[in-house]
């Protein structure tokens, strides 16, 4: 598989309620060095995004613009639109970058940032 097929079905599996309520499995996608910067500006550690991706609802995200970019053989910048839907709620996008890196035969991320995309209207299919 190729590194880009891998590090998108990882990033897709992090979207999916089964992957964030499993405390297991998303301590094995973070790096033990793990920081978040989120829109609003706060930064979380990796046992704080734990926590908080266990204890957020449910919400259907899907991913457009996919790309990934191998700074370094074991480093990847992945970048990317997410599209979250809520029911009776406009769409809403985030821009999201993630850095992956591979440590001990595994692909973890180092850093992530998400940043809402204000005033965009979702083209219609």
């Amino acid at each position: 598989m190729e590194i880009a097929d891998q590090l998108r079905a990882l990033e897709e599996g992090l979207l999916q309620t089964a992957v964030r309520k499993d405390a297991s499995q998303v301590a094995e996608l973070l790096a033990d060095d793990f920081r978040e910067f989120e829109s609003s500006g706060r930064v979380y550690s990796k046992p704080e995004m734990i926590v908080l991706l266990r204890e957020q609802e449910p919400i259907p995200m899907s991913l457009m613009d996919f790309e990934v970019s191998l700074l370094a053989p074991s480093v990847a910048l992945v970048t990317y639109r997410a599209l979250r839907e809520r029911p009776n709620d406009e769409p809403a996008q985030s821009l999201r970058s993630s850095l992956w890196e591979l440590r001990g035969g595994r692909w973890q991320i180092v850093f992530h940032q998400g940043t809402t995309v204000l005033g965009t209207k979702i083209p219609a299919e």
